[in-house]
């Protein structure tokens, strides 16, 4: 596959997923603004931003729909809703005889969908984000739009080597967001583990898992008791659920190795320790190991694994030299 055209189906699926990711956030946050005083809220917001890798042009100054409407409409903003579906839109058209007519026609529609002329008016945007049903309208159709689209793809798409490529740049952008996601939420959760939660701590443990699309799935393996140690062991450690970084890293390793099998070549050695490494770290660690020690410092050593992955990714199948390919 010529490098070009894996380039772009993986950051057309990596933006689709950081757009659905940062819808989900924001439409958590606006309905659980509902039930909490301002100072929660406040706190609520500026980790809303640290999980979203601290955007830049994005920022909260105690106006909690100005930052929603920043991170959903301003082009200006790398990582609003809006760019990312343009972005994705982009990478598409440049691989456009790669993907389906279907896939093609979604995203497409989600495209027009979120950029149509009303939306680039301040005014239109914002009373739309204060509506009562404004917001988790327009969010809601975003994230079906996403999902549907990746619907279309698994069942359009020959899953061959380019749906392969597709399949890594999803569950990167998944692994990596879940882990910047626990992180915002350490000093909620696992930093005071052994104190007693109030009402407040409860809701942003149901925020967490929301946030993760992990409430019901939690509810079904632990019941409705909400522990910080169960919620750590289920995003982090359940081979499962999809949202779960065991099963994210999971998910892209056989894509990677599908992908090696065709093209890899014997440059792929590389590649393949790094991220069999960080399988094994999840696969065998347990929530105790991990709590014994220093939450953030595992998150962020899982952060820093991902992205050597993806500059591994780069150097063998987009960036690579005549030479090297050649001798592989």
């Amino acid at each position: 596959m010529l490098s070009r055209v894996a380039d772009s189906l993986y950051w057309m699926s990596r933006y689709l997923e950081r757009a659905e990711h940062t819808t989900r956030l924001l439409d958590v946050n606006l309905n659980l603004m509902l039930d909490e005083p301002q100072t929660s809220a406040d706190r609520r917001w500026q980790r809303v931003l640290q999980a979203l890798g601290s955007p830049k042009g994005a920022k909260f100054e105690g106006d909690a729909i100005a930052l929603a409407r920043c991170l959903t409409f301003d082009a200006n903003v790398h990582a609003s809703v809006l760019s990312c579906i343009i972005a994705a839109r982009e990478n598409a058209r440049h691989v456009r005889e790669q993907i389906s007519t279907e896939m093609w026609q979604k995203l497409n529609s989600l495209y027009l969908q979120v950029t149509r002329p009303e939306m680039q008016s301040d005014m239109h945007a914002e009373a739309l984000l204060q509506q009562n049903e404004g917001p988790t309208e327009f969010l809601g159709q975003v994230m079906e739009g996403v999902h549907q689209f990746q619907g279309v793809t698994d069942s359009t798409m020959s899953h061959g080597e380019g749906w392969q490529f597709i399949q890594v740049g999803r569950f990167m952008e998944r692994a990596s967001a879940t882990a910047m996601l626990m992180e915002a939420y350490q000093p909620e959760l696992w930093a005071k583990h052994d104190a007693l939660p109030d009402s407040n701590e409860y809701l942003e443990w149901m925020g967490l898992l929301r946030s993760a699309t992990a409430f019901e799935a939690y509810c079904k393996v632990y019941t409705a008791d909400l522990a910080p140690d169960w919620i750590l062991e289920f995003l982090l450690l359940d081979e499962d659920f999809p949202h779960s970084l065991r099963f994210s890293i999971d998910a892209m390793q056989h894509a990677l190795e599908a992908v090696q099998d065709v093209s890899g070549g014997a440059r792929s050695h590389n590649l393949s320790r790094i991220s069999g490494r960080l399988r094994a770290t999840l696969s065998y660690s347990s929530v105790e190991e991990i709590m014994s020690g220093d939450v953030v410092t595992y998150l962020r050593e899982i952060q820093m694994q991902c992205r050597e992955i993806h500059n591994a990714i780069y150097e063998l199948y987009v960036d690579y030299s005549i030479q090297a390919a050649l001798a592989g």
